[in-house]
């Protein structure tokens, strides 16, 4: 049985504080520190969540496996972005929920030996929980704390723990597969 996440005021107030490390100034400083924080981490995988994350990554040439976007930026629509040496995957996924095709696309970009870029067709944010549940052990995950800077997530057992219990925080409605 698959569930659909829905979230609350409260989980939503759980996102204002950044869920890693945040790295705090402009695109150019961030990616800066971002480099070499990967130099030093030599993470098995690195997954941008966000349209600016993810298209300041690619333009300072920093790879990801995995970028998720949804072509709004502040709730406004963006010029579509392309990500050439990606394999391309599009998913639905309203706007403050999680649903279990997102997972599955998710899940299967995470398994892919071809770096992958996801158009989410409604919001993407969210996808963060299940990008540091499913990623490997020492993945980083990467997304956009607006007007401050990006923050960096190490997978380790600690942040999957406190991904699961956002997730049980927030709404569910179970669907037949």
């Amino acid at each position: 049985m698959a569930v659909t996440y829905k979230v609350t005021p409260e989980v939503l107030s759980k996102f204002r504080e950044p869920f890693g490390v945040l790295i705090q100034g402009p695109a150019t400083k961030t990616v800066q520190k971002l480099k070499s924080l990967l130099v030093e981490e030599k993470p098995p995988m690195v997954i941008s969540v966000g349209d600016t994350v993810s298209r300041n990554l690619a333009r300072y040439d920093v790879a990801t496996h995995l970028s998720i976007t949804d072509n709004k930026s502040h709730r406004r629509k963006l010029q579509p972005q392309s990500f050439p040496d990606k394999r391309f995957v599009k998913v639905k996924n309203p706007q403050g929920t999680i649903t279990p095709q997102a997972v599955a696309a998710l899940q299967e970009a995470l398994e892919s030996e071809k770096p992958v870029h996801m158009l989410v067709e409604g919001e993407e944010d969210l996808l963060t929980l299940i990008a540091v549940l499913h990623a490997p052990q020492d993945a980083i995950v990467i997304y956009g704390q607006p007007h401050v800077g990006v923050v960096v997530v190490k997978v380790t057992p600690e942040k999957r723990a406190e991904a699961r219990r956002i997730l049980k925080s927030m709404k569910t409605k179970k669907e037949e597969n």
